[in-house]
């Protein structure tokens, strides 16, 4: 009986913590591109180690650059902390607690509003707000659990 309980246990953790992450479509469904208010778009939302940032934008017109601070104020590409991302929808896991900055490199696109700053929570995830169109793993989920429960008739 332990171990169909420690069975158990296990599948629900399983199911339950790769739920608790929230993909973030950067702009909603503006995406990342110029003539988007960022500041505006970050307003209200929580986001915490383990989710992710989708940027989606045409390849041609735009990239996304991680920056320091300082290189975000200057709008400086050349101080890239990783990439560029350039594939016109790039998924940057939020890995570390911080601050974290990103701008397009295109000319004259960081100073036409194209760069993003958030703040990245170690805490856990709070629940989206109702606006942002962030999505979690509820079907794999619903998926684990039914799985977990047909496991469990099998013993």
């Amino acid at each position: 009986m332990a171990s169909k309980a420690l069975l158990i246990t296990i599948l629900v953790a399983a199911a339950v913590a790769p739920a608790l992450a929230l993909d973030y479509m950067v702009g909603d469904t503006e995406g990342w591109k110029l003539q988007v208010n960022y500041t505006q778009w970050v307003a209200g939302k929580t986001f915490v180690v383990g989710d992710n940032l989708i940027f989606m934008y045409t390849a041609a017109d735009h990239n996304v650059i991680p920056v320091s601070g300082a290189d975000f104020k200057a709008c400086n590409a050349s101080g890239a902390l990783k990439g560029p991302y350039n594939s016109g929808n790039d998924k940057i896991a939020l890995d570390a607690p911080g601050k974290k900055w990103y701008i397009c490199g295109k000319e004259g696109h960081c100073d036409g509003g194209m760069k993003l700053v958030i703040s990245v929570d170690a805490g856990a995830p709070a629940p989206a707000p109702s606006s942002a169109p962030a999505t979690s793993s509820l079907v794999w989920m619903a998926a684990s659990v039914a799985a977990a429960f047909s496991l469990l008739m099998a013993f």
